[in-house]
């Protein structure tokens, strides 16, 4: 069965898409064919995964409007397994258009229905927000990925996220959970090791084993469009990610 995959947090700068390219192309590396949906206006998943995002035939955007079906907006990647569909700024008409409809949160999921069936994962990349796209995105999936920088206010954050995530479940999608918390960022200090004993204590059986540390690597694979296993493999975010795709095969 197809796994849909929201990666969301409406904290910035936590390593959201960074995040969602890395284990996407993990898990592309590992045979899984993947999808990877730019959900961000910023669009900063599609270069990362190596498209020009001035040539492709069409975006989310167009797609989530209905001007064109989710599979002329689908490109392949430079990288075996791994698809995109890309955003531009353009999206963020959408989240005003979308606002003002009716069923405004199921337009991402109406949209995705036709494709789902041809990938194993399908993963959103959602914007730093709890507006109407992560609201689709929260709608359109089986499961919430919330990556979690190793701060101090981490928690609180996390909180509200998880709240709205049994708001979204009660009133429009009874099938979504939590299929994880991953820690990212980390660093070999007291402030790491006590937030992620804080947060592995309040969500036991729910956080990663594997813990994403910071690495230079990882900061600059996105400028050179490439995914961390193909542009550093040996770096140590490069591992961390490959253990983490391990780790959601075997969760799955």
């Amino acid at each position: 069965m197809t796994r849909i995959i929201a990666v969301a947090n409406q904290k910035g700068g936590v390593g959201k898409t960074t995040t969602a390219v890395n284990l996407a192309a993990c898990l592309a590396e590992l045979g899984s064919n993947v999808l990877l949906i730019d959900l961000d206006p910023q669009g900063n998943a599609s270069q990362a995964s190596g498209i020009n995002k001035s040539t492709v035939p069409a975006t989310i955007y167009q797609a989530l409007t209905g001007h064109v079906p989710i599979d002329n907006a689908i490109v392949q990647t430079p990288y075996k397994n791994l698809s995109l569909v890309a955003s531009t700024t353009d999206l963020v008409g959408a989240e005003i258009e979308l606002a003002q409809l009716e069923n405004r949160g199921f337009y991402l999921a109406n949209t995705l229905r036709p494709a789902v069936s041809r990938f194993d994962w399908i993963f959103i990349d959602s914007p730093p927000s709890l507006g109407v796209l992560t609201l689709n995105a929260m709608t359109a999936a089986h499961g919430i990925l919330a990556p979690l920088q190793c701060e101090y206010f981490a928690l609180e954050g996390l909180s509200e996220l998880l709240q709205t995530i049994i708001n979204v479940k009660n009133t429009l999608n009874s099938h979504l959970n939590v299929f994880g918390v991953l820690l990212t960022m980390y660093q070999h200090t007291v402030l790491s090791r006590d937030v992620e004993a804080d947060v592995r204590n309040h969500f036991m059986g729910k956080v990663f084993k594997t813990v994403i540390p910071r690495n230079v690597a990882l900061s600059e694979a996105p400028s050179f469009g490439m995914p961390i296993n193909h542009y550093s493999p040996k770096s140590t975010g490069a591992q961390a990610y490959g253990a983490l795709a391990k780790e959601v095969l075997i969760r799955d």
